[in-house]
């Protein structure tokens, strides 16, 4: 599977965005699907997930209630719709698939990525 992401700018503090994960090559409902970010200067993180086929949700303890995972079958599409936005949430986005196994905030376990996008929250 190929992926995309997408949806990344400048927005002020309390802002909202939706990044976009658009897959091809394969339907986005046979892969886990994992949100990371990578700040300037510190190492990438889980952010959220949606798992393959039982569609269970995980977020990481800074998003949760602020971002909400999810999927698209028809347009092979995953989102992260990003509320109440932060200073700290500024960071380069990574969508992740993984054909095998639930969700998991483990990069290394990943073997297809899509090439990032841009979220930078500030005013």
């Amino acid at each position: 599977v190929q992926l995309q992401a997408s949806g990344g700018g400048l927005v002020q503090p309390g802002g909202s965005l939706r990044l976009s994960c658009a897959a091809s090559g394969s339907t986005v409902d046979a892969y886990t699907i994992t949100w990371f970010r990578q700040a300037p200067g510190k190492e990438r993180e889980g952010v959220s997930c949606i798992s393959r086929s039982s569609n269970n949700e995980w977020y990481a303890d800074s998003v949760k209630g602020r971002f909400t995972i999810s999927r698209d079958n028809v347009n092979n599409t995953v989102f992260l719709s990003m509320n109440s936005l932060k200073p700290e949430d500024t960071a380069v986005y990574y969508c992740a698939a993984r054909k095998l196994g639930g969700c998991s905030p483990t990069a290394e376990w990943y073997l297809n990525w899509g090439q990032g996008t841009l979220v930078t929250v500030s005013s």
